[in-house]
């Protein structure tokens, strides 16, 4: 859709308004703390603190330290089962 000649004209001239007014969220500088390591961050946001459970600090993907969450119970019960298959 080609905006008429006499929008371009207004735009140029500086009396049209891009966004509506009193219609759009405050937005604030946000501290994002993580539940996890309490690692803290700022980002944009319509919210003024942010609290998440995981971060990138903290996080395994990212930080390359997978952990073990279920019981020893069932690891050592996996390892047992695997480790008479391949010694076959």
């Amino acid at each position: 859709m080609c905006p008429d000649l006499s929008d371009v004209i207004e735009i140029l001239r500086g009396e049209f308004e891009a966004m509506k007014k009193n219609i759009h969220p405050e937005y604030f500088q946000a501290k994002v703390v993580c539940a996890g390591c309490r690692n803290s961050f700022t980002v944009g946001s319509t919210l003024s603190e942010v609290a998440v459970p995981v971060c990138s600090a903290c996080h395994p993907f990212y930080t390359g330290k997978q952990s073990l969450v279920d019981s020893e119970v069932r690891v050592e019960r996996f390892r047992r089962k695997y480790a008479k298959t391949s010694t076959s």
